[in-house]
């Protein structure tokens, strides 16, 4: 690897040939890879033409110091060792996508006597569909929009949706056999055989092959009308009304067949917000949004853009790509993502109504992360004043951590920390601790604990926050306050925030008082009584809430790790660990035991006792 001094010229000694570069700072921190046929026609497009020696983007003008090169002997292989360069070094001016939403999704469990459709969860569409007898359909928009697509296919094709746990132990038909929403397995309604073909019609319209079923309703609905036999007429009509209400709801229809995704981008100064429609078959299928924040230009972003979603296989590569400007370098890029992929810059016609759809999303999602951006910013400048906090060195936004602790009695007590910068997550700030040095379940303690080790490793690493919020009231507080001292961290706020007490009426009844949230800024003053619309509430509440959620998940993870090692001991089942743990209330509690005392647990004899003692050691 070749290193270059970075500067207002492109060194003549770079090389006219395919490879990878790095810009790196003064620290020698890499702020940007980056791949080209030609590395030094790609360098020296950095700067802007005319020969006046500015640089075209901001970030490398005031960061960059050097800029390293890689030459490969192919283009491909630039492209592949890009891809592995970005995911070591973690560039902050790459694009690196990430949904922060799973997928809603309907499966069909084909090892089942009687499948039924179930809603299920994937955080890719294709993470649903490994393995098994099962189909999945999707993705879904919302629980709103996947529920009244069920509640129409019901309507065309009866299918059960009740658990099997309903259907083993009803003795007549329930109310939905009554009025046609289901064919009634659980009464022998329907042979087995004939419940196939219901479900394989369901999957049918699921995938949008819908053609044969409307003509065989249209033909049910003429023919009850010529008979005159109106009601059944209608009710065929209904079910041909629902049918296309089913395939509809799953997006919109397109001309053609054509597997498509569409790429839009709108910005915003660095904030960047880029939506995808995927058309499969005719419709949209998917319609997802992901926002990043880079100072690239168009070209240059949509081939980290699609790098970033297709190279690698992450997910299946659509023979059309339709975007709104070729990316750089494109037909490298199409070449790399597979044989047949083609990106399409639409002048008019189908394809530019799809592009203009997904930029109208586009740009109404930036419009409203934006606007939640700004709320955040003044509730987190409204925060500060509130906490004392008069200016910040260089105008950098507000840094809020949140702490929480979770725990079940004595065992597995885990803490969170959650980070806030200027009223929006920073992920890379969240942590998580197992309570070391507390025995037994003290939540005043573990709090100190918790906050101590994270201020105090801010200290050696220059990383402290403005405020810590805690969650409780005025003896957590006093804690972690306890923990400020020892540490020395002298310039961070500590605060804790804590719901009103329930206060007694006359006669013995209490009024709730749920809604009314106190801060505390000392444990020796009386707290500040937060209005109910107020945004720096509506922060607060947010920060302990995700504090809460991250302690929650990490405590579940931990318990049932520890859990297992009970389950994994061989001749332990689920009922001897139930009883286990029903006679000595935790895997704590049941290594603490002795021989002579597990083996009065119904079923654990002294060898097993003693097995069970030695892998919980």
């Amino acid at each position: 690897m070749t290193s270059y001094a970075w500067g207002k010229t492109t060194p003549r000694e770079i090389p006219t040939k395919p490879g990878v570069y790095m810009f790196r700072d003064g620290a020698g921190k890499v702020l940007y890879v980056g791949k080209a046929c030609d590395l030094r026609a790609r360098l020296r497009s950095y700067t802007l033409e005319g020969g006046d020696g500015r640089i075209a983007i901001r970030f490398l003008d005031r960061d960059a110091r050097t800029v390293e090169i890689v030459i490969t002997r192919t283009d491909s292989e630039a492209l592949l060792l890009e891809d592995t360069l970005i995911k070591q070094h973690r560039p902050r001016h790459n694009v690196r996508l990430k949904d922060d939403k799973s997928f809603l999704m309907v499966r069909f469990d084909l090892g089942e006597d009687f499948p039924r459709p179930k809603f299920v969860r994937a955080h890719r569409p294709e993470d649903g569909r490994k393995g098994g007898r099962a189909r999945f359909f999707g993705p879904y928009a919302s629980t709103g929009a996947l529920r009244r697509t069920l509640s129409d296919l019901q309507r065309v094709v009866p299918l059960r949706d009740c658990t099997d746990a309903v259907m083993n132990h009803r003795s007549r038909p329930c109310l939905k056999h009554q009025i046609g929403l289901c064919c009634a397995p659980c009464v022998d309604g329907v042979t087995a055989d004939e419940y196939a073909d219901h479900v394989a019609r369901a999957m049918a319209i699921l995938s949008g092959d819908t053609a044969e079923l409307e003509g065989d309703l249209e033909g049910r609905m003429r023919a009850a009308s010529e008979a005159r036999e109106y009601e059944r007429a209608g009710r065929w009509r209904d079910r041909l009304a629902a049918l296309h209400r089913t395939v509809e709801g799953q997006g919109v229809r397109a001309a053609d067949r054509v597997e498509r995704v569409v790429v839009a981008l709108a910005r915003a100064g660095e904030s960047v917000l880029v939506h995808r429609l995927a058309f499969r078959g005719g419709r949209m299928v998917e319609s997802r949004s992901h926002g990043l924040r880079s100072p690239l230009d168009g070209p240059e972003l949509l081939h980290g853009i699609l790098t970033a979603l297709y190279a690698g296989g992450r997910r299946g590569v659509p023979p059309e790509i339709v975007v709104p400007v070729l990316p750089s370098d494109a037909e490298l890029l199409e070449k790399n993502l597979g044989d047949g992929v083609v990106l399409r810059v639409p002048r008019g016609g189908e394809r530019r109504r799809m592009l203009d759809l997904a930029l109208e999303n586009a740009r109404a999602g930036l419009a409203q992360r934006e606007a939640a951006r700004g709320r955040d910013a003044v509730a987190a400048s409204g925060l500060a004043k509130l906490v004392g906090i008069e200016t910040l060195a260089g105008d950098r936004p507000l840094v809020v951590d949140g702490f929480d602790i979770s725990n079940t009695g004595p065992s597995n007590v885990v803490a969170s920390r959650v980070r806030f910068r200027g009223g929006i997550p920073d992920r890379n700030g969240y942590r998580r601790f197992r309570v070391r040095t507390v025995a037994g379940q003290d939540d005043f303690a573990s709090m100190e604990e918790v906050v101590g080790r994270s201020l105090r490793r801010g200290m050696d690493e220059g990383d402290l926050p403005d405020v810590v919020l805690i969650d409780g009231g005025a003896g957590q507080l006093r804690s972690a306050l306890r923990a400020r001292e020892d540490v020395g961290a002298w310039d961070v706020v500590v605060v804790s925030l804590a719901k009103a007490r329930p206060e007694a009426r006359e006669g013995g009844r209490t009024r709730k008082a749920a809604m009314e949230e106190r801060l505390f800024t000392s444990p020796d003053q009386d707290p500040y009584v937060l209005p109910r619309h107020d945004d720096v509430r509506h922060l607060l509440e947010r920060i302990r809430d995700e504090a809460h959620r991250f302690a929650i998940t990490y405590h579940r993870k931990e318990r049932g790790r520890i859990k297992s090692k009970l389950d994994s001991i061989p001749g332990v089942g689920p009922a001897r660990r139930k009883a286990l743990l029903r006679r000595f209330g935790s895997v704590v509690g049941v290594a603490g035991a002795s021989v002579e005392e597990i083996v009065q647990v119904d079923g654990v004899g002294p060898a097993l006792a003693a097995k069970i003692l030695a892998a919980l050691g």
